[in-house]
């Protein structure tokens, strides 16, 4: 896997790859190497979301009108998205 791998192909190659496996149909020296290719691509994949996740970003403006870069963290958007808690009387 020298060459650069473009996520989605990778992704329905390691999809077909599992619908081969689990057929039953593969012979054994041929599953194994799917297999193995499978596992390339999966950790290929995996490494291919870690870097997208790490470039998301979050622009802020700023009250002077400016832009700020701010890590984007899914855990602060889903609790701005949650109502407010109501307060007892």
């Amino acid at each position: 896997m020298a060459e650069e791998i473009v996520f989605e192909k990778a992704l329905e190659r390691l999809e077909k790859i599992v619908e081969d496996l689990e057929s039953g149909e593969v012979k054994l020296e041929d599953a194994l190497k799917r297999f193995e290719e499978g596992v390339k691509l999966a950790h290929a994949c995996q490494t291919k979301l870690v870097q997208a996740e790490k470039k998301i970003e979050v622009l802020n403006r700023s009250l002077d009108g400016s832009f700020t870069k701010e890590p984007f963290n899914l855990e602060d958007e889903e609790e701005a998205k949650k109502p407010a808690a109501k307060k007892s009387r």
